[in-house]
């Protein structure tokens, strides 16, 4: 096949090596292209850095959302769908690669992308980093080199023909999305679906998460964010209870009463996970700060404490049989 440049970028020559269908598809921002690809050395060997087959899952990138080897949206933007094509590129468009193919790697080993990073720029990012932690990579940040890209274009979906990933949404997206989630997790939580339930109150939750990390803790905006943020996680805590996860309990319950130490609803949640497993002391101290803070939850407070009671009274009757019959069978 001839190889040709293409229109209006400098430094990228490209190769058609099997023809698509159709005509190029129309783009728009938060359109999502889907597609394998194999970047290769430009070297005698033509020696392969990254191939997503045997990563074994396809790569998608999201038009419009600053992904950082901003030349990939730009080369899948020249495609059809079922097109295959070979792109060579200057190192002026490289530059990013190791730290693209870092975060790439790290997902398909099952570890968190941005693991140890920095919140900062992508640039800023890359003087942060000794090491990549593979040394081909680390190869490649000291020296920037032409590099050659196989793509194959699977799909192209307009925004509203998929699922947007919580990433990949704007700030006013997130903001519409936390009601609908909210609404859709009690809705879920009337039917007894709990574990569904949760999901949507997570999902929600980080929604709001990755707003408040542009804002200033304490500030106005993170606040009101922040008052958002907490009768979801008391919702998504409930779900947890029902669903018998009392650690996960106690670790958000928690949590969340670092930064409001007056939440009764809270310690209400901790207290019932610290009786489920058998933490009495502390299931006591927090159901009494639950009554302070709360007198209206006195009476809550009250029953709960007497099934304590009872449920402790009762273990130990049944530990005490334990260790008889232990001892009598060791005697014996």
């Amino acid at each position: 096949m001839e190889e040709t440049y293409l229109l209006n970028v400098e430094g990228v020559k490209k190769k058609i090596l099997h023809g698509g269908r159709g005509e190029l598809p129309k783009l728009q921002d938060g359109s999502k292209f889907t597609f394998h690809f194999q970047t290769l050395k430009d070297d005698f060997e033509r020696t392969v850095i990254d191939d997503s087959r045997e990563a074994g899952m396809p790569m998608e990138i999201i038009v419009g959302k600053m992904f950082k080897l901003e030349i990939w949206e730009t080369l899948l933007s020249s495609m059809r769908i079922g097109e295959v094509a070979e792109f060579w590129c200057d190192a002026i468009h490289t530059g990013m690669y190791a730290l693209v193919s870092r975060g790439m790697r790290r997902i398909a080993e099952g570890r968190d992308p941005l693991e140890g990073q920095k919140h900062r720029c992508g640039m800023g990012n890359m003087f942060d980093y000794h090491s990549t932690g593979y040394d081909d990579l680390d190869e490649l940040q000291r020296t920037p080199q032409p590099l050659i890209f196989i793509m194959e274009l699977f799909r192209v979906e307009d925004p509203s023909a998929y699922k947007r990933d919580t990433w990949a949404m704007s700030k006013e997206e997130k903001l519409a999305a936390v009601p609908v989630l909210h609404s859709e997790g009690n809705r879920l939580v009337l039917r007894r679906e709990f574990a569904q339930a949760a999901a949507k109150y997570q999902e929600a939750v980080i929604c709001l998460r990755n707003l408040q990390a542009k804002e200033k803790p304490w500030e106005d905006g993170w606040l009101k964010l922040e008052n958002l943020v907490t009768p979801l996680v008391l919702n998504y805590c409930q779900c947890q209870l029902e669903l018998g996860e009392y650690y996960e309990v106690l670790e958000h319950t928690t949590e969340l009463l670092q930064k409001h130490n007056d939440n009764a609803k809270a310690y209400f949640k901790r207290a019932k996970a610290h009786a489920a497993v058998w933490n009495e002391r502390e299931a006591r101290e927090d159901f009494q700060r639950v009554a302070h803070l709360d007198p209206s939850m006195a009476a809550a407070v009250k029953k709960e404490l007497k099934q304590l009671g009872e449920r402790m009274r009762k273990k130990h009757v049944e530990d005490r049989k334990r260790y008889q019959g232990l001892f009598q069978s060791s005697q014996g």
